[in-house]
């Protein structure tokens, strides 16, 4: 299975954030915790040019806290601030609000030393679908000003949002790319929910995600779906579906005659995943994508 996704409103999108360029002080880029790089579109810096970057790891509170502090560090070596932050049960604004200060201090300064009062931060927000922008703007702002939803491609279309008096937002659609050069990240899209289940294949995206949860996380996989044995080998195609219908099994996912429905069985482990039932797993690490 080839997985792309580039729907023609994120072309537009694309252009729009280049023609809104030069009306903002900052980018905000809102990345998923559990796929920090797999989540970051690499047209960003050719989109953003060089204008100053916040990172977000959003949803930090699903993923694993070691790995997100390693991440941290990846981003900061290469020069860009990186703030792990929980959109839907946090309230980041103060952090946000502090670093970006901290991003703009020279900007401000100079500001000040005009005599003018420093304006309000113009902060343009991006991220690929269903990572949480609108969520996070909603939350920053107080109230309801985005749409939000547990589906990718919510937002269609660009709004200016204030943020009390220090900050506007400038909310856009989420941006996928037209090529996955390597289909892993696409994998892993797909395992987090950042790409729409009507053009996958349930059993291969559970399948990928279930050999990473046995080789990265066994313990996390018996203690949830009650198995007493996870393959020692990840690579092994046939043990690894095995276990995947033996989660069926338990989940009910059966058709007559008894036999696991490995299609529904693949939907409950996806499912369970994205809600962190599993406890907080990350589906990728900085030194897999180094090397």
């Amino acid at each position: 299975m080839t997985i792309q996704w580039f729907p023609g409103h994120m072309t537009r999108a694309r252009r729009q954030i280049q023609d809104k360029l030069k009306l903002i002080d900052l980018a905000i880029e809102l990345l998923d915790a559990r796929i920090p790089l797999s989540s970051r579109n690499p047209m960003i810096d050719e989109i953003l040019q060089s204008k100053p970057r916040l990172v977000l790891l959003n949803k930090s509170d699903l993923a694993d806290p070691e790995a997100t502090r390693r991440w941290v560090e990846f981003f900061a070596d290469q020069g860009l601030p990186a703030l792990p932050i929980d959109a839907v049960g946090g309230n980041p604004s103060r952090e946000i609000l502090l670093r970006s200060k901290q991003l703009l201090s020279a900007k401000i300064e100079a500001q000040i030393r005009k005599g003018m009062n420093p304006r309000a931060i113009r902060a343009l927000i991006v991220g690929i679908p269903n990572v949480g922008k609108s969520t996070l703007i909603n939350k920053m702002a107080g109230r309801k000003v985005a749409a939000t939803g547990d589906k990718p491609g919510v937002t269609k279309g660009q709004q200016w949002i204030k943020v009390g008096t220090e900050m506007e937002l400038l909310d856009t659609p989420g941006i996928l790319w037209p090529k996955f050069e390597d289909q892993t990240v696409g994998f892993r899209l797909a395992a987090t929910g950042a790409i729409k289940e009507e053009i996958l294949q349930p059993e291969e995206i559970a399948l990928f995600a279930m050999r990473y949860l046995v080789a990265r996380y066994p313990a996390a996989v018996g203690e949830r779906f009650g198995v007493n044995e996870v393959p020692a080998d990840p690579s092994d195609t046939d043990a690894v579906v095995a276990l995947m219908e033996a989660i069926g099994r338990k989940r009910g996912a059966l058709v007559s005659g008894g036999r696991v429905d490995l299609e529904k069985a693949s939907l409950a482990i996806l499912r369970e995943l994205r809600a962190g039932k599993l406890g907080r797993i990350t589906l990728e690490m900085p030194d897999e994508v180094q090397a």
